[in-house]
């Protein structure tokens, strides 16, 4: 084949390509019904078939989960174990803090996006407490030296802004202020805290932690038990 011919398919400028090459209106039709149908019966399957299924399975076999593992309190709900929530007075253990909206804010789940190495995560500005801020804070609530070192989840907010664990560093550093403020032994307070020391899964998928919802009510609990009991009236 010669040279001059190696382009001999090709349309010369300002030609039209043969009809054959074209896609007609009836085949373009065809694609775009097809494109569409795919689009609806995979969001007929996914969004509504599939969880549909997904509940019919769930709901019976695991029913405290399905209902939002919720925590109650003398008959009152308290909370999700799986979502993280303000805890606010010295008798209770504090969650991690957060960026979820206002604060532990559940339909703005968040958290800062600042690098490492941002300023404002480390100084912080008006209405936003850096890094050096939350942990002058965490000293002076726990009665801690000025120089002691403060666990880094104590003073960063989680991803999600709505975690419901603390490392059981930050837990123990923590058990002193709340045995003070109920009046309980502290080594009590201790104990109970590495009673709720969950282990990684598996043996070594991630770290140790400890639930701040279910270590709260335990606590209450344990106030409650060793409260003196008024004498019967006689």
């Amino acid at each position: 084949m010669a040279a001059g011919n190696s382009h001999s398919d090709v349309p010369p400028p300002g030609e039209r390509l043969p009809a054959s090459a074209a896609l007609s209106a009836r085949e373009l039709r065809q694609q775009l019904r097809s494109a569409v149908s795919s689009v609806l019966a995979l969001t007929v399957l996914t969004g509504g078939v599939f969880p549909l299924i997904l509940s019919a399975i769930a709901v019976p076999l695991f029913p405290y989960q399905t209902s939002g593992s919720l925590a109650f309190l003398r008959g009152a709900v308290i909370g999700s174990r799986l979502i993280g929530q303000s805890f606010t007075g010295p008798q209770w253990f504090q969650p991690r803090p957060s960026a979820a909206g206002a604060g532990y804010d559940a339909t703005a789940s968040g958290g800062t996006n600042l690098a490492p190495d941002n300023r404002k995560l480390k100084e912080g500005e008006a209405g936003f407490a850096g890094i050096r801020a939350l942990a002058a804070q965490y000293r002076e609530r726990n009665r801690l030296a000025r120089d002691a070192a403060v666990p880094i989840d104590a003073v960063t907010r989680s991803g999600s802004g709505l975690d419901p664990d603390i490392s059981p560093a930050n837990a123990f550093l923590q058990a002193a202020r709340v045995a003070n403020a109920r009046g309980l032994d502290e080594r009590a307070v201790r104990r109970l805290v590495a009673a709720y020391v969950v282990p990684p899964q598996l043996g070594f998928l991630g770290e140790p932690r400890v639930p701040v919802l279910e270590l709260n009510l335990a606590v209450d609990r344990l106030q409650q038990q060793t409260a003196p009991r008024s004498p019967l009236p006689r």
